[in-house]
């Protein structure tokens, strides 16, 4: 029974989102899950889809927008063109993981879904594995299943899941109710959390029946439902690209925090397997300092294949996609990204406004180094 059970579960990889923190390395026609951010050789998608296989082998689907179909096809060669996915505009994370859950539900309505955004870092892999083989066997039972990561500092950047009961399903001893979402808190509340060992972290990691998936998307987003519905049944028929061009531009943007998993915790439907594995959502230089230890003589991290660096009495991130030298002397806690067409430099505390600098150029017409 639990191998058949196992058997149903199919990944899938949202690769959306620019990530704009991580300019001017991250941009729209490069966004950073095609980027090796841990110097371990593979970039974030390649080490999310190597993450699957151990669980799902070639049952995994990508869904990212066709601007990235090269890339993504060079980066995974072994992906089949049944499981890419296209979107020719964003749509935020409830259509994308909506119609994977449509489509995936049409060629077997028992399959049980985990979604899983392609520019995370995780480890160790065994202990990530064993999170997830718990979530299906709770989403087995009839739940829409979130992966929570024991919190490690206050963070205010991310949104918690509030631990409920624990439930008694077997396979998954660890498996507890939800008893809410919290958004982002003030860092006096985060630490409340952190001390309290009730909170986890919302990572955005759903294994879910899709069955289950998309009645609450029915219920909840009732005109998004429809549509997805209608590009699902064409699909796998010779009218995909039409009804893909006529009914995607027309959906609601929303996210699938808001669109399913807020509403089904408050209809009692969602369950929390705690994650006890590292997990970073590499959301600005900050991070990448972080996943990328300094070298032994040196307290800088230099990212960047033949990277030209300097450095006496400085400290901090260096990513270098140029071959122009770069020297720093005496000073802490930089961060400097140089790339042929810009250059960034700031400090690690003041890594999150990045963003700011892209939507000001955005806004001043400065789309060429987007």
């Amino acid at each position: 029974m639990a191998t058949d059970i196992l058997d149903r579960f199919y990944g899938v990889i949202p690769a959306g989102g620019v990530g704009t923190r991580l300019w001017p390395l991250s941009r729209a026609a490069a966004p950073k899950f095609l980027h090796d951010l841990t110097g371990s050789g593979s970039t974030l998608i390649r080490a999310t889809y190597d993450r699957l296989t151990p669980l799902a082998g070639e049952r995994i689907m990508v869904v990212t927008g066709t601007a990235h179909r090269g890339a993504v096809c060079e980066q995974l060669p072994e992906l089949g063109e049944n499981n890419l996915l296209l979107e020719s505009e964003p749509k935020d994370s409830a259509a994308a993981i909506g119609l994977a859950a449509a489509i995936l539900h049409r060629r077997d309505p028992e399959t049980i879904m985990g979604s899983f955004a392609a520019d995370q870092v995780v480890g160790p892999l065994e202990v990530f594995l064993e999170a997830v083989r718990e979530a299906v066997y709770t989403a087995a039972s009839g739940k829409i299943v979130t992966i929570g990561i024991r919190p490690t500092l206050p963070a205010t950047g991310f949104g918690y899941i509030r631990a409920g009961a624990r439930l008694n399903i077997a396979g998954a001893p660890s498996a507890t109710e939800v008893a809410e979402f919290v958004e982002k808190p003030s860092e006096d509340v985060a630490r409340s959390y952190l001390a309290s060992g009730d909170y986890l972290w919302n990572a955005g990691m759903f294994v879910a029946p899709t069955a289950l998936m998309l009645s609450h998307l029915e219920l909840n987003q009732p005109e998004l439902y429809a549509g997805l519905c209608e590009i699902a049944d064409a699909w796998d028929t010779d009218e995909r690209d039409a009804v893909v061009e006529r009914v995607w531009p027309t959906l609601p943007k929303i996210a699938i925090d808001y669109a399913v998993a807020e509403p089904a915790a408050a209809a009692g439907d969602v369950a929390m397997v705690p994650g006890v594995f590292t997990w970073d959502d590499v959301g600005d230089f900050a991070a990448i300092g972080r996943l990328n230890p300094a070298s032994e003589n040196s307290d800088l991290t230099v990212l960047g294949e033949g990277a030209r660096v300097y450095s006496d009495q400085a400290s901090g991130v260096v990513v270098s996609d140029s071959k122009r030298v770069i020297a720093l002397i005496g000073i802490d806690d930089v961060v400097i990204v140089d790339t042929p067409d810009a250059l960034l430099v700031t400090t690690r505390d003041h890594a999150q406004q990045v963003k700011q600098a892209v939507e000001a150029l955005k806004a001043s017409g400065e789309v060429d180094v987007l």
